[in-house]
């Protein structure tokens, strides 16, 4: 029996299976976007940006190292160099919840939980060795043209050398785009 207003016949109950792979595809797709929801804001890609609850006293007690650089900065810098993971390893060879590079964290890391090690791994004290260097870098970049925050964060990610040698952010794409990245970020956090 072919249905009326159709091109070519339909049968009604090819019309109930239709009705039936649309009703499971729109399920699908309604779990699936719920999916794709909850993980881009777990990792910060939208919505306000979540501070886990094992590091918010920590950042919280880290940024007070630097008062220049307030606590939503440095989760903000936490969130784009590891998105909160303690074990991190970048292709470059940065480590840790804070990024480091060993070369660096020989330099500037401490032992802030006081356990009698300088671990990198650890973000009781690669959380605040990350305040102190930015800290650090806000020294070393004082003088240099441009916004000071910003210039700080480009020698977290570039090195204080570049940023004085370009008198700013040096025209690096990835550190011209991790400047932007956390100060962004920075207006979203949420504790």
């Amino acid at each position: 029996m072919a249905i009326p207003g159709y091109r070519g016949a339909v049968r009604p109950k090819h019309r109930l299976r239709s009705l039936i792979v649309i009703s499971i595809v729109v399920v699908a797709t309604v779990f699936a976007g719920n999916w794709a929801w909850n993980t881009a804001k777990h990792y910060g890609l939208v919505g306000p940006i979540q501070v886990p609850s094992q590091y918010r006293a920590l950042v919280l007690d880290a940024a007070q190292r630097c008062p220049a650089i307030s606590p939503e900065i440095l989760a903000a810098q936490l969130v784009n160099e590891s998105h909160w993971d303690p074990k991190a390893t970048s292709p470059a060879g940065a480590q840790g919840i804070a990024q480091f590079m060993p070369d660096v964290w020989n330099q500037v890391g401490i032992d802030a939980n006081d356990d009698g090690r300088v671990n990198i791994w650890d973000p009781e004290d690669a959380i605040p060795s990350a305040a102190e260097f930015n800290c650090l870098n806000r020294k070393l970049v004082k003088g240099v043209s441009g916004n000071r925050l910003k210039n700080t964060l480009a020698a977290y990610n570039a090195g204080h050398g570049a940023v004085r040698k370009y008198d700013g952010i040096p025209p690096y794409p990835e550190t011209e785009n991790y400047v932007t990245a956390i100060i962004e970020d920075s207006k979203n956090i949420s504790w």
